[in-house]
Order: structure tokens, then sequence, then C-alpha cells
């Protein structure tokens, strides 16, 4: 029961949220994804980590997919994420920690910033 209600949230919150919204939801959800792989590595659960590791490429799929190519900022963070993206499937297939930490720090570059766009178009718009 509790389990349903807690989709049901977060159905609501994903299908209410504006684009930027959703765009924070995302890097929030790899950050978080690179988080359980590097644990599953630790662990040594292998299939843990590819599991993770593939959620966070989805991730950044969707990133990619979604670029709105009018505005000139799209096309370095589509260099960006496609970088990501390659250290992310590097990390999977070597189950190396270490480039997950870096693919991490750039998630969390992104999403502060990101946060900060959001504050300064509320103020400004």
């Amino acid at each position: 029961m509790l389990h349903n209600a807690a989709q049901t949230y977060q159905s609501n919150q994903v299908t209410t949220a504006t684009p930027g919204e959703l765009t924070l939801m995302l890097y929030n959800g790899a950050i978080r994804f690179i988080k359980q792989a590097k644990g599953s590595m630790e662990e040594k659960d292998i299939a843990k980590a590819h599991e993770f590791c593939l959620k966070v490429q989805n991730i950044l799929y969707e990133l990619l997919s979604t670029l709105n190519g009018e505005y000139p900022i799209s096309k370095e963070l589509e260099k960006m994420y496609d970088y990501m993206l390659q250290r992310m499937i590097e990390a999977n297939i070597r189950k190396d920690a270490t480039i997950l930490m870096e693919v991490e720090d750039y998630f969390v570059q992104l999403r502060d910033t990101w946060k900060e766009a959001m504050v300064l178009a509320k103020k400004h718009g």
C-alpha cells in the first residue's frame, strides 16, 4: 500500500512538472543511480552495478533527445552529454568507480547550475 502511494506521488510529480523541473529530476536521478552503481561495485554485485549504470545511460539518452537546438547552449550540452555517455559506457564495461565519480561530478555541476538558472528565470520571468 505504501509503495503504491509513493509511486502515485512520484507519477504526479513527473506529470505536473515543468520541463525545467523534469531536467532537474533527471540530473538528481542520475546522481542517485551513480551512487547506487558505486555501492554495488563496492559490494561486488556486478549485475546491480550494470543495472544502475544502464539507468544513468538511459537518462543521458533522454537528455540528448530532448535538447532544443534553437538555443546555442544546446550544442555545448550535446557535447557534454555525449562525453558523459561514453564515459558511463566505459565505466560500466570496466566496472570502474573512478570514472563514475567523474561523471557524478559533472552531473552535480550541471544540476547546481540548472537550479541557479531556474531561480534566476523565476526572478526575471
